[in-house]
């Protein structure tokens, strides 16, 4: 069929006046995405299975439901996907062959690789969002994406904030009058998803979000019937997430709820007509859709990892290779006449070659530095004649050898080499010219070149960087009142908010209610409903809120009611907050500032502590621990002047402590990392933070009355921390420390200790060992009683610091215990 076919034209596009080849033009175009895609996903696969790359995961099956996603996807829009999802960023232009491969073999220049810089797997993209200075790039003349990550529906949760920010850039239109972030809230947030994914609770929590909140928000669920082994039947009630979600619905044009759409995965005509329908309805009126794409399949399996054909049967098998949807896609050309058999040859012939020849060049590129580095070390050891003794000689030829005969050249072989070879080369040779010399400042050099590319930029690094805010102290009059602790952050929040258009605070019972403890009181009245707004009780989504927020240039400020809940959502912020700015390579950054409270209270609840857990899995994610509400609101003052993400605990007995008043609320700043001496000593170095600098000022007071001189420092944050080594100069004086925390044994008093006596080198200056106290092993017990019980007191403290001076003048202090009882 070669003459102009209305019908199929106004079928696929029945607003758009096309001629019958510019129809055929772009279908064929559209093919040649598909095939160009799928060559990618199977020349990749052959090139971990031949070891030039460690993993591989593809969207191989998906091909031409994204294609027709793609069609819909505009500048200024966003992508917050998963690892399948080639074929969309190929088919937007926000990848290229050449990217693809540069993510597989994981290549650190981010010019060649701007996604992650070798940070992350191959297949998880990132768009650039800010330039080398860490100022915001124009999003709204760009196409977007958030960071990839590898969790199963991980990316679900940041999807609420980016689609929010839409709403309420077209709310407010004057937030973003240079349009860098949105031009009348017209993005969409296109997420996707596999099928087997929507069974994790973050896929629920963020469609309830969504449905709630009524945002622009797109979710594709691919479904190809599997989640590596387990069936759909095993893994989603009704055996179909779109019949599972049915009671999400949206019923009526004003209720809350979400539209639902289904379509078949290789329905090249039906996917374009759905696509365009349920975008503009999500673009137009922010009603969230769900795309259901059923009947995709999966050639080449979930990975490289292992094969499809272990769990699926003969009859499933074959099922996919008759409805791969590039294989019915051609069928559908040709039997409409769009094409012929040899046409569609040629698309597929052009694109494996285009893929073959890309990938040779890419590899080609990516192995030539590792080329020069080896034999830059080689030349250098080779070229040395040093008189070792045999034995050495052998050593340090074997090493040689062994990198010269390597199979997968990389930087750990070369740089194992060299330090193997350092090892046997004689101590003759450490002289100026010498091999010994020449070979440590090239180790030197190498691990320099190494942490740039693989260790830097979990924090930010420019002028925007939260450390480089200067410190201001707060101002006081000379008849300061005192007023209590939450009258502090009340007044501190509210010069905040209004000095500062972009700031959003939510979190449960935020709004109305301004906070559990009054913090935000009247906040929501006087500056507005989106300014300050409550949400549902899910801890997920309000860090994700946070994130996507944070990433469309909001400065968003999530409460988290209490400590203890910050658990809920640990996984989005270990996994995704806390490394966005790393495995971009500071190509993206998300200054989200969590609030929340913690420290002693009542009960295994509300009493939590648990510091180690957190400080250990959210590195790069600053962590502030304030004693009082003037300080916690110095650090809110100081975070909203960077672009750091930051948590904020603040301690939940101060709220009703009186403190002075300051002057300048929102304008007095504290530093990050810089430890404050609470009381002056010359006996012992007391190390502590947040509700415990009150308990270890009490116990120092009561060891005054007997002699005993403690100085007291108060670490502030604990990510960073001390970073000018302000209790080292203290342990110098003292010459004795202790660790002073409620987390649990080894928890962050351990953490604090290793900092100080390791990478401090205190220990070089400590007349007696080290001290930690700590709380018990469990969780507190309820009451007064079960907090003294449970986690250390002034008396803890007391008798640990009196232990210490009992050791060095027992005749000055005798024990307080019998010895061994």
């Amino acid at each position: 069929m070669q003459k102009k076919d209305k019908t199929l034209e106004m079928e696929l596009s029945p607003e758009i006046d096309l001629s019958f080849e510019e129809f055929k033009k772009e279908v064929l175009y559209d093919y040649k995405i598909g095939q160009l895609s799928r060559q990618m996903s199977i020349i990749a696969r052959k090139e971990v299975l031949t070891g030039k790359a460690k993993f591989g995961i593809f969207g191989d099956g998906k091909e031409v439901a994204q294609i027709a996603m793609a069609k819909q996807f505009m500048k200024g829009d966003w992508r917050s996907g998963y690892y399948r999802d080639q074929t969309f960023l190929l088919a937007t232009g926000m990848t290229t062959p050449a990217k693809f491969f540069a993510l597989l073999y994981g290549e650190t220049r981010t010019e060649l690789n701007p996604d992650n810089g070798g940070r992350s797997f191959n297949n998880h993209f990132a768009t650039r969002l800010v330039d080398e200075e860490g100022n915001w790039i124009n999003q709204t003349e760009s196409k977007n994406t958030a960071a990839d990550i590898s969790p199963t529906a991980g990316q679900m949760p940041r999807s609420v904030g980016l689609a929010l920010a839409s709403k309420f850039y077209r709310k407010n239109p004057d937030l973003d009058k240079n349009q860098k972030f949105s031009k009348k809230g017209n993005e969409v947030v296109f997420v996707s998803i596999g099928d087997g994914s929507t069974s994790e609770g973050h896929f629920f929590e963020t469609m309830n979000a969504a449905g709630v909140l009524q945002i622009p928000m797109a979710v594709s669920v691919w479904d190809d019937g599997y989640a590596i082994s387990v069936t759909t039947e095993n893994q989603t009630i009704k055996g179909s997430i779109s019949k599972a979600l049915k009671g999400f619905e949206k019923e009526t044009k004003k209720g809350t709820g979400i539209t639902i759409m289904k379509a078949k995965g290789w329905d090249y005509a039906g996917l374009c007509q759905m696509y365009e329908k349920g975008i503009a309805l999500c673009r137009e009126e922010h009603i969230p859709i769900l795309f259901h794409i059923e009947e995709m399949t999966q050639p080449m399996g979930h990975s490289t990892s292992g094969s499809h054909e272990r769990y699926k049967s003969t009859e499933r098998l074959r099922w996919e290779r008759e409805n791969d949807c590039l294989l019915r896609m051609r069928q559908w050309m040709e039997g409409t006449g769009l094409a012929t058999s040899s046409e569609l040859d040629a698309v597929e012939k052009e694109a494996h070659a285009e893929v073959k020849a890309v990938q040779k060049e890419v590899h080609e590129s990516f192995m030539t530095p590792l080329t020069a580095e080896r034999d830059e070390l080689i030349e250098l050891v080779t070229s040395k004649h040093c008189v070792c003794n045999l034995a050495r000689q052998n050593q340090i030829d074997e090493a040689i050898n062994g990198l010269r005969r390597a199979h997968t050249l990389n930087r750990k072989e070369i740089l194992s080499a060299a330090r193997k070879v350092l090892r046997h080369v004689c101590a003759n040779c450490n002289i100026p010219g010498g091999l010994k010399n020449d070979l440590q400042n090239w180790v030197r050099a190498y691990r320099q070149m190494a942490n740039e590319k693989y260790n830097r930029h979990l924090y930010d690094e420019s002028d925007h960087s939260a450390l480089k805010v200067l410190p201001v102290a707060p101002i006081y009059s000379a008849e300061a009142e005192s007023l209590p602790g939450r009258e502090i952050l009340l007044q501190n929040f509210d010069a905040l908010l209004t000095r500062e258009p972009r700031l959003l605070i939510f979190g449960e019972d935020t709004g109305k209610l301004g906070g559990v403890n009054q913090t935000l009181e009247g906040m929501q009245e006087k500056h507005g409903e989106n300014r300050v707004f409550d949400t549902g009780i899910r801890e997920t989504t309000i860090i994700g809120k946070g994130i996507g927020l944070a990433l469309r240039g909001f400065r968003p400020i999530a409460e988290i009611q209490y400590f203890d809940y910050l658990l809920y959502a640990l996984q989005t912020l270990s996994d995704d907050a806390a490394t966005l700015h790393y495995r971009t390579k500071g190509g993206q950054k998300v200054p989200l500032i969590i609030s929340t409270r913690g420290h002693r209270l009542e009960g295994p609840w509300h009493a939590g502590s648990p510091l180690s857990m957190v400080i250990n899995s959210i590195r790069g994610i600053y962590v502030c621990v304030p004693r009082d509400m003037t300080r916690a609101a110095g650090f809110y003052n100081t975070l909203l002047k960077g672009d750091d993400p930051a948590l904020v605990i603040e301690p939940l007995n101060g709220y009703r402590l009186r403190e002075k008043r300051p002057q300048n609320p929102g304008e007095y700043q504290i530093p990050l990392g810089v430890p404050e001496i609470i009381k002056e000593g010359h006996d012992v170095t007391l190390v502590t933070y947040g509700a415990c600098v009150k308990i270890g000022l009490e116990a120092a007071h009561q060891l005054e009355e007997i002699g005993i001189s403690v100085e007291l420092i108060d670490v502030q944050t604990l990510l960073p921390f001390d970073i000018h080594h302000n209790i080292l100069e203290s342990v110098k004086k003292t010459n004795r420390v202790i660790f002073f925390d409620e987390d649990v044994p080894g928890g962050a008093s351990a953490y604090m200790m290793q900092n100080v006596i390791e990478g401090q080198g205190a220990f070089y200056h400590l007349d007696a060992p080290p001290v930690t106290v700590s709380a018990k092993d469990h969780r507190p017990a309820y009451g007064t009683d079960g907090d003294y019980f449970s986690k250390p007191n002034a008396e803890d403290v007391y008798e640990a610091i009196y232990a210490l001076m009992n050791e060095n003048r027992p005749g000055e202090f005798p024990p307080i215990y019998e010895p061994g009882k």
